[in-house]
């Protein structure tokens, strides 16, 4: 109990206010007592109370002005009434005023301690919900969002612009990018913030639940609803949702999301009373939604209407030296997260690293990171504690080309030649010197194309074995 505040009672009547105290200090509750309505409300604006206990007739201001006063004030302050002259009206019009509960007198102890229980716990559920949320929103600060690559650092710039503004945002990108760190950043740094932040992936809630799930449903609106539920819009209620996998959703579904974002407008799933919440949306999607509308499996009004503002996180492959910064930072935290003693890249590790395309992006690498530090007993990760990457690398082979399509030549040629060393690199350990006389080149050519091309131009120790014309011995 010491961690609460204390309890307020207010009444008039000396004997009641010591017998209230003595009931509730004898369960371990800190306990204070005013006399007037008017003293209660100076002393509420002056220190934090958990609960206030009033009776319903006070000389001066009555207990239902002095609800109504404290409610406006101090909304989330739990008052429980008490009276002597008790009908089903006033207990209908204390409630409906504000109160958490109403007792009659006489009422017996064990009445009054279940209702300051009540609010205990309820208070204690608010503050672990406070604890809980301010945790989250230390999971997505914007410095969790790690790259020094120019797409990276222009990211992070539009999210600083971008998450005051209510605008909706739409976030394209392959699959492990960081999309769901875009979508938090912006609710961290938005003046929702002290909100909720509700997050639904509607690729991995069944379609015929998903409607539920996001606007509730009435009791009897289907077999097993067995009670009114309230949809995650609701809880969302001036804060943010976050819907992941948004490309996976009915279009049936679509229709009533449009719909909602036209005005913030719902309707409960078997209801006909039309509801309205204030919510900001940010969707997210890995799938080509552009392709999606062609196929007639994405509303373009609805793409329209979400695309306000939009994010695409590069892939890692694109993102250059911004591989090892990540390998660091997470090679930092599972050092720590496994009890293993801090621990470096040694330069084959890297060169292995920046020599893969990463079709899994940021995710990958942070299960191969995991993997290694298991794996590794040594202080530095050396490259045999990494994956050979053969099967990871024929993940991309084929859509890789096919993606860059639809882009320019240049950018098609770079990324094939970027491809090309790439794969030459990984076949013979990330060695310069055999990498170049495969591709048929001079050892300085290849360096020359690596730096243009952001791969990492540092080579195992075989510079001795160089000639002066830059071909290898």
């Amino acid at each position: 109990m010491n961690s609460l505040p204390p309890i307020l009672i207010v009444d008039d009547e000396k004997n009641m206010r010591l017998s209230l105290h003595s009931i509730i200090a004898d369960e371990g509750y800190a306990v204070k007592e005013v006399e007037s309505a008017e003293a209660a409300l100076a002393l509420l604006g002056r220190e934090p109370f958990f609960m206030v206990i009033t009776d319903a007739r006070l000389q001066g201001m009555s207990g239902y002005e002095f609800l109504g006063a404290a409610r406006k004030r101090w909304p989330a302050l739990p008052v429980l009434m008490i009276t002597a002259y008790a009908t089903p009206k006033l207990a209908v019009e204390a409630i409906q005023a504000g109160a958490i509960d109403y007792l009659a007198k006489p009422f017996a102890p064990e009445e009054l301690l279940h209702a300051v229980a009540r609010c205990a716990e309820r208070h204690r559920l608010l503050a672990e919900n406070q604890t809980l949320r301010a945790g989250a929103s230390a999971t997505y600060r914007l410095e969790q969002i790690i790259g020094d690559s120019p797409k990276m650092v222009e990211l992070r710039q539009m999210i600083q612009t971008v998450a005051p503004t209510n605008a909706t945002v739409l976030i394209l990108g392959e699959s492990g990018t960081g999309k769901e760190l875009v979508a938090g950043a912006l609710h961290n740094l938005s003046s929702r913030r002290e909100k909720n932040y509700v997050r639904i992936n509607c690729a991995a809630i069944p379609e015929a639940l998903l409607e539920s799930e996001l606007f509730g449903h009435e009791k009897g609106s289907f077999t097993g609803a067995l009670r009114q539920k309230n949809g995650r819009v609701e809880e969302a209620h001036h804060g943010t949702i976050f819907l992941d996998e948004i490309g996976d959703m009915s279009r049936p579904l679509q229709a009533k999301l449009l719909r909602f974002l036209e005005d913030g407008t719902f309707t409960r799933v078997g209801g006909n009373d039309e509801l309205k919440v204030d919510v900001r949306l940010i969707a997210a999607t890995n799938r080509d939604i552009i392709a999606a509308i062609r196929e007639n499996q994405f509303r373009e009004d609805l793409y329209h209407r979400l695309n306000v503002v939009q994010f695409r996180p590069p892939p890692l492959r694109e993102r250059g030296r911004d591989v090892i910064l990540l390998a660091e930072h997470f090679l930092k935290f599972f050092c720590f997260a496994l009890n293993k003693p801090a621990k470096a890249l040694s330069k084959p590790a890297e060169q292995k690293l920046l020599a893969h395309s990463w079709p899994g992006n940021v995710r990958e690498l942070r299960n191969v990171i995991e993997r290694a530090v298991i794996l590794e007993n040594a202080a530095q990760i050396h490259a045999a504690s990494l994956p050979d990457f053969h099967l990871e690398a024929q993940l991309r082979k084929g859509g890789e080309r096919a993606a860059s399509a639809g882009g320019s030549l240049d950018d098609a040629l770079a990324n094939f030649e970027r491809e090309l060393i790439m794969a030459a690199l990984e076949r013979h350990g990330s060695s310069i010197s055999p990498a170049a006389e495969e591709l048929q080149m001079t050892r300085h050519a290849l360096r020359y194309r690596m730096q243009r091309l952001n791969i990492s131009a540092e080579s195992a120790a075989d510079d001795a074995n160089e000639t002066p014309d830059g071909k290898p011995n």
